[in-house]
Parts: structure tokens; C-alpha cells; sequence
């Protein structure tokens, strides 16, 4: 019996075997989403040849120290922004060293929401050390804690694969 829904399993199934045919590595920075991620990853056996490391980073002084974030960035732009995602997926391939991150930054609910960032807003960014950055905005709606975090999940395991390409 797996944690996580079927779907997200055989995603984090196909990433764990393409990556591991691939001598990849991976490592996440996690904010609304608390480590989902990498426990999706790590359900799949076979996990440790890939997954390295997941930064849960949920504080922005977590977002600074672990991976870099400026805190002019987090000052400007908010800890839910294009450009703290940004910053975390850099940091989280720099300070890892891996060869591929995914980083995610959202307000999940049901409280914290406002009229320019509502409950439900996901920023998501993914890179390949050799690959373009890449950043999607969601905007899941008010689902529920829950789903908003699941369907975070399922982007950026398909920003993992759309990575390395």
C-alpha cells in the first residue's frame, strides 16, 4: 500500500527508472508542499540511486539559509513568486549538486490567501544543470489543503521529466 495516489506513484515510478538509467540525481526544495515530493520519490525502490536530498524549506529564513534565497527577493516579490522559485530550484542545484532540481513556493489554505495571491497559487521551477529554467504558475483553486498539495505534487513531477527532457 503506497502513501500517495496511484497516478503520482507511477509518475515517481517512470522518473526514478529513467533517471536511474541515466545516472541522474535529483534533489527538491519544498515549501507549501513539506516534503511530498521527495516522499513520492523515496516510495519507489531504487529510490537511493537518484533521489539525493529535499530541502523543506517552509520559513523564508529556512528559503535564505538553506538555499540562498535573497531576502531582498523574498522582501519584493514574496515568498510566493516566479522569482523565489527561481532562486530556491538554483540554490537547491548549487548547494546539492545534483544534476536536476524541482522547487516549489504556494499558499495551500485554507487561510493565507489574498485578492493577488489566492489559496491555491503554486509557483514551480525545474532545472538540468544543462538544461533551461523552467517555471509554471498554478492556480490550483481552493481544492483543500490537501489536493492543492497532491496536484503540486503531480506538476512538479512532470517538471522533473520535462527537465531533463
Amino acid at each position: 500500500m503506497s502513501l500517495y495516489p496511484a497516478d503520482i506513484e507511477s509518475t515517481a515510478a517512470r522518473i526514478i527508472s529513467a533517471f536511474g538509467a541515466r545516472r541522474l540525481t535529483l534533489a527538491t526544495a519544498e515549501s507549501c508542499t513539506g516534503g511530498l515530493i521527495v516522499g513520492a520519490l523515496t516510495e519507489i525502490s531504487g529510490s537511493s540511486a537518484v533521489v539525493d536530498r529535499g530541502f523543506v524549506t517552509y520559513s523564508n529564513q529556512a528559503k535564505i539559509d538553506l538555499l540562498g534565497v535573497g531576502s531582498e527577493t523574498l522582501e519584493r516579490c514574496g515568498a510566493v513568486s516566479r522569482q523565489t522559485a527561481m532562486e530556491m530550484v538554483e540554490g537547491a542545484l548549487s548547494r546539492s549538486g545534483c544534476d536536476v532540481a524541482v522547487a516549489v513556493t504556494g499558499i495551500a489554505g485554507p487561510g493565507g490567501g489574498t485578492e493577488e495571491k489566492p489559496v491555491g497559487l503554486v509557483h514551480l521551477a525545474a532545472r538540468s544543470l544543462n538544461g533551461p529554467l523552467l517555471h509554471r504558475e498554478m492556480r490550483y483553486g481552493d481544492l483543500g489543503r490537501t489536493e492543492i498539495r497532491l496536484a503540486t505534487v503531480r506538476t512538479a513531477l512532470e517538471m522533473l521529466i520535462e527537465a531533463v527532457g
